[in-house]
C-alpha cells in the first residue's frame, strides 16, 4: 500500500506494502543528509508519485502483505498474484518482464559511488549468466521467477532465495551498556519528546556491522555442520558439536527453536529439485532487512511513531531477533500526512569478501511498473556502507540465514559492483 503527504510543497509518498523499497542513494551514513545523526531521510522525500499510483498499489498488494508472517503458508506464489496482474485495471501496472535470450550477455551497470543500477530486464541477463547456474549450468529465468522479480526489492531475494522470505533466522548486534549509558548521561534534544528520545537512542545502540557478522559466523558454523551430513539428524549432531566446540550460546536453544528447526522447514530442502531431504545438498546464505520497530498497535502512538526501544532487539547472548511480531507494518505518521516506507530487501547470498565495507548488496527500487507513473523497475548494486546506512524510515537492521540447494549459484563467492 501506499500513501501520499506534501513535504515542501510537492506531493510525495511512502509505502506500506511489499514492493516499495529503499535506494541506498548516499556512500556512507556520515556523508548522508536528511536528519541530524546523517541519515538519509526519508524514502518519500526523494521520489514524488501521483495519486493514480495509490489506487494501484493498494489493489495489487491487499493480500500480498500477509504473505511471510506467523502461521502463514511460506515459499509459492504470492496469494493470487497471476490473477492480480489482470483482475482490474487498477491493479494492471505492475509487470512480469519479458524472457531474455539465455545467450544474451548483460550490459554494464550504471556505477555511482557505493552503488551501481541497472534495468530489470538486464538484471535478469546477468542473473541468467552469473546467478542462475543449477550443477554448473546457466538457466533461464522462468516466468514464475520473473513474476517474483517484479515485486521489487523483496522480488531480488525471493528470485534467489526461492521461498518467499519468512525471516525466522535473524541475527543482530545491540549494546546494552551503551544504551543505557546514554539515557543516563544525555538527554532530549530541543523539541524532542522522551519516547523519540529513547528510540532514537536505541536506534544508535545498533551495529549493523556487527550483526551482518554474526550472522556470518553462524552461517559458517551452519555449512560445516552440513557438510557429509545426509539426514537431519547428522546435521544436528554436527550443529552441536561445533557450536559446543565454539562455547556459542546458540548450543543452548532448545530443539523447538527456530533455530534448529530452521533447515526442515526450507520448502527446498524437501523439493525433489532442491535438497530432497539430504542436507549435505543444502548451503546456509544471507540476506538482510531492514524495518521499523513501533509495531504494537496496543503500543501508544509515540512508540508507533518514534520506535520501541523493547521491540525486536536481539538476545544478547545468541544474537538471535524474535521476528514473530514483525508485521511488515510502517512508521506511524510524525505529522499529519505522514507516511513511511515499511521495509527493504537486500540480498547477500555467500560471498567470501572478508570486509563487511567490501560486500555487495543487491536490491531494487519499487516494483516493475513501466507504463505507470513509478515507471520501471531499477536493480541496485550497493557496497555494505551504502546499504547499511538506512533512511528515517527504518530503525532496525536484521541479517538473516536461509538456506538454498548448495549446486545453486545464486550467490556468487565474489560479487563485483555493476558488470562486468
Amino acid at each position: 500500500m501506499i500513501f501520499m503527504y506534501k513535504h515542501s510543497g510537492f506531493l510525495a509518498l511512502t509505502t506500506v506494502g511489499v514492493v516499495m523499497c529503499t535506494a541506498g542513494l548516499t556512500p556512507s551514513v556520515s556523508q548522508a543528509a536528511g536528519s541530524p545523526d546523517g541519515e538519509k531521510g526519508s524514502y518519500a522525500e526523494e521520489h514524488g508519485l501521483t495519486v493514480d499510483d495509490i489506487g494501484h498499489i493498494n489493489a495489487l498488494n491487499e493480500k500480498a502483505l500477509n504473505l511471510g508472517q506467523p502461521g502463514k503458508p511460506s515459499g509459492g506464489l504470492l496469494p493470487s498474484a497471476t490473477e492480480s496482474l489482470r483482475a482490474s485495471a487498477s491493479a494492471g501496472d505492475r509487470v512480469t518482464p519479458p524472457a531474455e535470450p539465455l545467450d544474451s550477455m548483460p550490459d554494464a551497470y550504471r556505477a555511482r559511488g557505493d552503488r551501481a543500477s541497472t534495468g530489470i530486464s538486464n538484471y535478469i541477463r546477468k542473473w541468467q549468466q552469473a546467478y542462475s547456474h543449477r550443477d554448473g549450468k546457466p538457466q533461464q529465468m522462468t516466468e514464475e521467477q520473473r513474476e517474483q522479480l517484479s515485486y521489487g526489492c523483496v522480488g531480488v531475494t525471493w528470485v534467489n532465495s526461492g521461498p518467499y522470505p519468512t525471516n525466522k533466522l535473524a541475527f543482530a548486534s545491540f549494546d546494552e551498556d551503551e544504551y543505557k549509558k546514554a539515557l543516563e548521561t544525555t538527554g532530549p534534544r530541543p523539541g524532542e519528546t522522551r519516547a523519540e528520545f529513547e528510540g532514537r537512542i536505541a536506534k544508535q545502540s545498533f551495529d549493523e556491522t556487527k550483526g551482518f557478522n554474526r550472522a556470518r559466523d553462524v552461517a559458517s558454523v551452519m555449512n560445516k555442520a552440513l557438510e557429509n551430513a545426509h539426514d537431519e539428524g547428522a546435521y544436528l549432531s554436527n550443529l552441536k558439536a561445533e557450536l559446543a566446540k565454539n562455547n556459542d550460546a546458540l548450543w543452548k536453544e532448545d530443539s523447538r527453536s527456530n533455530f534448529y528447526s530452521a533447515l526442515r522447514n526450507t520448502p527446498a530442502f524437501k523439493d525433489r529439485n532442491g535438497g530432497n531431504h539430504d542436507p549435505s545438498k543444502m548451503k546456509a546464505v544471507i540476506y538482510s532487512k531492514h524495518f521499523w520497530s513501533g509495531q504494537d498497535p496496543r503500543n501508544p502512538s509515540e512508540k508507533r511513531k518514534y520506535g520501541d526501544p523493547d521491540a525486536f532487539r536481539p538476545n544478547q547472548s545468541t544474537g538471535l531477533v524474535d521476528m514473530s511480531k514483525d508485521r511488515n507494518t510502517s512508521r506511524s505518521p510524525v505529522k499529519p500526512g505522514d507516511s513511511y516506507v515499511n521495509f527493504d530487501y537486500g540480498w547477500f547470498g555467500d560471498q567470501k569478501e572478508a570486509n563487511p565495507d567490501n560486500t555487495i548488496w543487491t536490491h531494487a527500487n519499487h516494483y516493475h511498473s513501466p507504463g505507470g507513473a513509478m515507471g520501471p523497475m531499477q536493480v541496485y548494486e550497493s557496497k555494505f556502507r551504502s546499504w547499511s546506512s538506512g533512511y528515517t524510515d527504518f530503525d532496525r537492521g536484521t541479517y538473516i540465514v536461509t538456506f538454498i540447494p548448495k549446486d545453486w549459484n545464486t550467490a556468487p563467492a565474489k560479487v563485483k559492483q555493476g558488470w562486468p
